[in-house]
């Protein structure tokens, strides 16, 4: 898979700093991400994890897509918007073992994101609460996923689809000795009715 190349990230990332008018330690303070590492992101010498990531976009009260996309989510006059795959913005989970293809348009993250997820053998993926009301919808296309979500834990398998609530911690685990596949839709409490979150198989 093509990953982000992380100097579009880091000029990205240092105009919205400097659109709030923060200073590198400011940002600092206020996503728990070392001065060090944002100043070695923002001049392109790091690759950013997607927990790294998601700290500062929630600091910078920005959406995640509004950092990572590419330009061609710009372009217009065609019938058909084709996204290159080396414009497919690309992060990893904290550990490396979790790639994640953004695949929805920064233009409706408010509401609902879609991703294709690649897991490593024993990958995991582990997410902080979402918005109130936000549910996950996660569809199994290659191997086995431990779901964890609100206390509850179920195994869901290629073709299978698992409903849970993102709205607490939750998290996503490949099991077995070879990785696994998933599409994974993010739905705001916006979307619709929350998922039950009872109705869960045992693992």
């Amino acid at each position: 898979m093509v990953l982000v190349n992380p100097p579009e990230i880091g000029p990205r990332l240092q105009a919205y700093r400097k659109e709030l008018n923060l200073t590198l330690a400011e940002l600092a303070a206020m996503s728990g991400v070392s001065r060090s590492m944002l100043s070695e992101i923002e001049r392109g010498n790091a690759n950013p994890t997607y927990g790294t990531l998601w700290h500062l976009t929630r600091a910078l009260k920005i959406d995640l897509n509004s950092l990572v996309s590419g330009a061609s989510e710009e372009r217009g006059g065609s019938i058909i918007d084709l996204q290159p795959g080396n414009l497919t913005p690309t992060i990893r989970s904290a550990d490396g073992s979790c790639t994640l293809q953004i695949l929805s348009p920064a233009s409706m993250v408010s509401l609902i994101e879609w991703y294709l997820l690649s897991f490593e053998a024993e990958g995991e993926l582990i997410s902080d609460p979402h918005e109130t009301g936000t549910v996950e919808h996660l569809h199994c296309t290659k191997g086995e996923i431990v779901v964890r979500s609100a206390g509850n834990t179920m195994i869901v398998r290629a073709g299978e689809t698992a409903r849970y609530a993102a709205d607490v911690p939750h998290s996503l685990t490949s099991v077995g000795p070879v990785g696994a596949g998933a599409f994974l839709v993010v739905a705001s409490g916006d979307v619709g009715p929350n998922t039950p979150r009872t109705s869960i198989r045992p693992k």
